[in-house]
């Protein structure tokens, strides 16, 4: 029988056959009410009355552009490769998307919700109706679609028990059950388990009243760290340089409810001056293996100034961390922080991320806090330096096999530039149109925009709907190629509506002057 087919991104054929009825080749199967987007240019919904052989009733075209002409092959059956859905819709999903898509051992890629750059990319099969904080109904579709691997993106539905409820299914998860998440879910569980397992850390104490955490700060001084005990997007931690600052930091969480129930505890931490660094290690239970460095950027203006963001850029390695100080890392915080869980019951499996401070009076690091999952923007830098097959690594990781299991890493550096709309950390607009993304990839070799806030438009332009929109990245022999890529792709980039940084990685290449256009 003569079939046409139309290859749409990297986990999608339709074949047309004498009947014309599109068809969903295996190892998919029939499925309810599910949409997907393919692309920027293509939509595709389920007929919920179909047969067995999974006919569409919609195959929808978006944008009057040409159409995609990715091809690859479809999932297999091989048994040694798995299809892997990826739970999140920001940049860090993107970058996992790209180094998993890579991967010999995966055959397909899905990513829910995804956004329509990770679509547009063909980097990932978007699901943008799948409910991620539905354990079930995440469920329902890993049965349907055969996912034989789940990563977990973002912290949220991590602490809400989504890895819980899949591996209670039998459905191998990368990311740690909720009991396990309260290491970033709760920043006074984290420092009551460093001082029950002797990790190093910054002085601390939690208060739920607001006059004696103010009579506590009296007591030590400025500079002091505020912190919401709770999820709060990367903008609960104020750096209080003066009394007033940190007794107002005090007042907006306790009394204003500025970050609403992650605000009702707070804790008081004494201001560690140094430099700071991002470890990353992957963890099985019982073991953990060392990803490369990276050094992110976290305050909003050039030269370290004004608020604290999710993170403006990035790059790996950090040359703050040499490999003497990596053992440190591993031997002091990550190793008793991984058995401190499995002796409390609580195993953690999943990707520790450690922010760390360097201590500029011993030298030495000691914990600021934990993260449970790829941090963002620093997951970019890694994922596009990684060289292994990180689907294979992290389904050993979830098996708990990780002994023995190495890394191998391009040799160079890469750095993330990102780019945020106007306004933001604060109040911004949505909508702006961004253009010249794919002119902006050509500029310089090795370049890849990540995608972590875009939609499309009516007519079939990238606009911007979050705060931290894209993550222009680069490799390069060393810090300054890297970067001196990435900056010529962000000026490319013709995004009125948008702002940078444009100082990222200062502090490895600190005489270097940063020449963009205003």
């Amino acid at each position: 029988m003569a079939c046409t087919s139309y290859c749409l991104s990297p986990c999608v054929k339709l074949c047309s056959s004498s009947s014309k009825c599109f068809q969903f080749p295996k190892p998919f199967a029939s499925s309810n009410n599910l949409r997907f987007s393919v692309g920027p240019n293509f939509s595709i919904s389920f007929n919920p009355q179909g047969s067995k052989s999974s006919l569409f009733s919609t195959f929808k075209c978006l944008a009057q552009k040409s159409q995609p002409s990715v091809s690859v092959n479809a999932p297999t059956n091989a048994g040694q490769r798995v299809v892997v859905l990826v739970i999140g819709g920001g940049g860090r999903e993107h970058a996992l998307c790209y180094a998993l898509k890579r991967s010999h051992s995966c055959d397909a890629v899905f990513c829910a919700p995804g956004n329509a750059g990770i679509s547009n990319s063909g980097d990932a099969t978007c699901i943008p109706d799948l409910d991620v904080l539905d354990g079930d109904a995440v469920i329902s579709f890993c049965r349907k679609w055969s996912v034989g691997l789940v990563v977990v993106g973002p912290e949220a539905p991590l602490v809400s028990g989504l890895a819980n409820k899949l591996v209670k299914a039998g459905i191998p998860t990368f990311g740690p059950s909720s009991e396990a998440a309260a290491l970033e879910g709760s920043k006074n569980f984290m420092k009551n388990l460093c001082d029950k397992y002797g990790i190093p850390t910054a002085k601390y104490k939690t208060f739920t009243d607001p006059n004696a955490a103010k009579q506590y700060i009296q007591e030590e001084g400025a500079p002091i760290v505020v912190k919401a005990d709770g999820l709060a997007a990367g903008k609960g931690v104020i750096v209080a340089m003066t009394l007033e600052e940190a007794y107002e930091a005090v007042d907006s969480m306790l009394l204003k409810n500025a970050f609403g129930s992650a605000g009702c505890r707070v804790i008081i931490e004494e201001f560690l001056e140094g430099e700071e660094a991002s470890f990353f290690a992957l963890v099985d239970g019982e073991n953990a293996i060392p990803l490369e460095s990276a050094q992110d950027h976290k305050r909003v203006g050039d030269g370290d100034t004004g608020p604290n963001t999710g993170g403006m850029g990035a790059y790996s390695p950090a040359p703050v961390l040499t490999k003497e100080l990596q053992s440190v890392v591993m031997e002091s915080i990550i190793l008793p922080t991984v058995k401190g869980m499995s002796a409390e019951g609580c195993k953690f499996v999943g990707v520790l991320y450690a922010g760390l401070m360097i201590e500029k009076k011993s030298g030495l690091p000691k914990l600021i806090e934990y993260n449970v999952r790829f941090g963002d923007p620093e997951c970019q830098v890694l994922m596009v330096r990684l060289e292994s097959d990180l689907a294979e690594v992290l389904l050993a990781a979830c098996r708990g096999e990780l002994t023995g299991v190495t890394l191998n890493w391009s040799p160079g550096s890469a750095m993330v530039v990102v780019m945020a709309s106007k306004g933001y950390p604060g109040s911004y607009e949505k909508g702006s149109v961004i253009q010249n993304l794919e002119e902006a990839e050509q500029v310089a070799p090795s370049v890849k925009i990540f995608h972590a806030g875009t939609a499309l438009d009516a007519d079939g332009n990238f606009i911007a709907t979050g705060g931290r929109v894209l993550g222009v990245t680069a490799k390069g022999k060393d810090v300054e190629e890297a970067r001196d890529r990435a900056y010529l792709a962000v000026e490319e980039i013709n995004w009125p509506g948008g702002f940078y940084r444009r100082d990222i990685g200062w502090r490895a290449l600190p005489q270097k002057q940063f020449a963009t256009r205003e």
